[in-house]
């Protein structure tokens, strides 16, 4: 932003990023990269947000004969070693029970298996590696073979469910079952059955890339997207789950092939228009992942009705749960086609107030994930028309990403800058450095902003302090009457630049030292 260096466009490898950088730089991570990399460690996100990567699986599916767990049937205070002790002779009457036959057998089958599940269940800590210990993995892998009545599927799936919610070694013990539980995910198994099997695909696709992989490679996608069609409300939660557990990358090509099954889309589409909070919120994480790693799917779903659906939620919703991953979402479509702000977030259209209304309220809340993320959507949106500037900055955004920048945890502050700092300046491209917005510029220094920015360039992050010295740029080389320098000196912004006086960084050494001696040079101060 202070010279020609700092107008450099973004690599080529993402061709939809070019309008989102008015005043970043090389040394940030482009919109696309950072799309893709919080697709991999997205997981806290869903910590925060009270969504478990796996889950165990502790009452009955909707539909299942099983009477749900009576009240105080949760094995707490049980000592771990008598846990233990059963469960290994759960799993010993699991094998002897295998080869029973005749009258009474597959009764005295299904009961050895509701024993071992119900451990596995209904223990606050369930003993899963007593059960791995024990024998229990390839034992079920034969209760789960085709022909077996779907009681015996169903409780032989849900074992498998949680021995796979538990630490990732126990996890990976189910590589032997996944044939099975994606060849019981098929059209010929029963809903419940199905529905129980996609649960246990989904904790193993939650432990990691390696067995995502695996899964993807043995044909799990599509019977997966097959359930996530389904008309059953639990059994499309439980399958988007897993799939949005499937496709989180790091590599796109599951969020690109899921895209482009048949149905895909408008099922998306119906249940956020339609479904209920909790399946609308697996719905979202698929629309986070698809959007975060596949630009193909960026753009089906910037031209579909899901930006208004997301946005109309967003609006509505107080459920921190739905409200993080539709956050997310919307975000990722904002940053990843330029579509989204051109033809869509158009200023004077409904959906474009709709969307500003719903990321101040996210900028006032408590959470510091919608904070962060409100914030950098916004960024992206201050980046585009001088049209969505105006609108930003005539809103009540502009006081509220004024005080984040002042007192908001540091990744907030970065975000709040990034946003403010596209304010000031006209969209990219149209000149080189950027012409400022003066009206912008004057106002939101006047209302307390520069001390954060001067705060930034302090930081111990590059990216950070280049946006801090960018718009220490813009304020001694745009503000009116010559006024600018005073301002920056009068926040001890001299010393601030001069700390990368011997920078060993030196795009950074040679910005602030440029600076420094351009407006700070033997003739500063005198009249």
């Amino acid at each position: 932003m202070a010279d020609g260096s700092a107008s450099t466009s973004p690599p080529s490898e993402y061709p939809h990023q070019h309008h989102r950088d008015a005043i970043k730089s090389p040394v940030h991570n482009t919109a696309a990269s950072r799309r893709r990399e919080q697709a991999i460690a997205i997981g806290k996100e869903r910590r925060e947000a009270l969504m478990r990567a796996k889950r165990v699986c502790r009452a009955p599916l909707s539909g299942s004969d099983e009477a749900m767990v009576e009240e105080g049937d949760m094995v707490i205070d049980e000592e771990r070693a008598d846990l233990e002790a059963r469960t290994a002779q759960a799993v010993e009457e699991l094998k002897s029970a295998l080869s029973s036959q005749g009258k009474g057998a597959q009764k005295r089958k299904i009961e050895v298996l509701r024993a071992l599940r119900r451990l596995l269940s209904q223990s606050e800590v369930p003993p899963v590696d007593a059960a791995i210990k024990a024998g229990a993995v390839p034992l079920l892998v034969q209760y789960l073979s085709f022909g077996s009545s779907d009681e015996q599927l169903l409780e032989a799936a849900w074992c498998l469910t949680n021995i796979a919610a538990g630490e990732p070694e126990e996890t990976k013990s189910l590589l032997p079952a996944l044939p099975l539980l994606i060849a019981h995910l098929g059209e010929k198994s029963s809903t419940l059955v199905a529905e129980q099997c996609a649960w246990a695909i989904g904790n193993v696709a939650g432990e990691g890339a390696e067995l995502r992989s695996k899964l993807l490679a043995q044909g799990a996608l599509w019977p997966l997207a097959r359930l996530m069609l389904s008309n059953k409300g639990s059994t499309a939660r439980t399958a988007s789950w897993a799939l949005s557990n499937l496709i989180k990358g790091p590599d796109s090509k599951a969020a690109n092939e899921l895209i482009g099954i048949e149905g895909i889309l408008n099922s998306i589409t119906r249940n956020l228009e339609k479904a209920d909070e909790e399946l609308a919120t697996e719905v979202a994480w698929v629309v986070v992942y698809l959007s975060a790693l596949s630009d193909k799917a960026i753009r089906l779903i910037a031209r579909s009705s899901v930006p208004q659906l997301l946005i109309g939620r967003l609006l509505a919703s107080e459920n921190l749960q739905l409200l993080i991953p539709v956050l997310r979402g919307l975000g990722n479509l904002v940053a990843g086609d330029g579509y989204m702000v051109d033809s869509v977030l158009i200023v004077g259209n409904s959906i474009t107030d709709q969307a500003l209304s719903s990321l101040i309220k996210c900028l006032k809340s408590d959470n510091r994930v919608l904070k962060k993320e409100a914030s950098w959507a916004m960024s992206n949106i201050a980046a585009g028309s001088f049209e969505h500037k105006k609108l930003i900055f005539s809103s009540e955004a502009t006081s509220l990403l004024i005080h984040l920048l002042m007192t908001a945890q540091f990744d907030i502050r970065r975000e709040a800058a990034y946003t403010l700092g596209n304010l000031c300046v006209v969209p990219a491209g149209s000149a080189n450095p950027p012409n400022i917005i003066v009206e912008h510029l004057v106002a939101i220094v006047n209302g307390g902003a520069l001390q954060g920015f001067v705060n930034l360039v302090r930081s111990a992050d590059i990216e950070s302090a280049r946006l801090g010295l960018q718009f220490l740029e813009l304020v001694m080389r745009g503000y009116p009457d010559g006024q600018g320098p005073k301002l920056v000196e009068r926040e001890d912004g001299i010393e601030a630049m001069e700390r990368f006086q011997f920078h060993e960084n030196e795009l950074m050494r040679n910005l602030a030292n440029g600076l420094v001696d351009k407006y700070f040079g033997e003739d500063y101060g005198l009249e």
